[in-house]
């Protein structure tokens, strides 16, 4: 899998809300109202990562949860890691992100 160019990473961060980079990776930090509804989150991510055999950083605090994405074999951001930030935000439940 190729590493994307500056240019790339820009046009990919573009077509998803509220991800950003930082520090070679992806990341977006999704709130909720306890820390049963992060941790519920992160095991609908879990699952959803092992089904494409590609797994997040995560971050998980009292109320909130922070992803961070980049692909570990390639030492950077490939195509892998824009494609599973879209499938993360399709799916149900976070009731707030930032």
């Amino acid at each position: 899998m190729a590493l994307l160019s500056s240019s790339e990473i820009a046009q990919r961060l573009g077509e998803l809300s509220g991800w950003t980079q930082a520090a070679g990776a992806i990341r977006k930090e999704y709130q909720f109202p306890d820390f049963v509804g992060a941790i519920g989150f992160v095991v609908r991510v879990a699952l959803l990562a092992q089904r494409a055999n590609h797994h997040p950083d995560i971050e998980v605090h009292w109320n909130r949860v922070v992803l961070a994405l980049w692909t570990h074999s390639e030492g950077g951001l490939t195509e892998r890691d824009f494609k599973l930030a879209a499938q993360i935000d399709r799916l149900e439940g976070p009731p707030h992100s930032s």
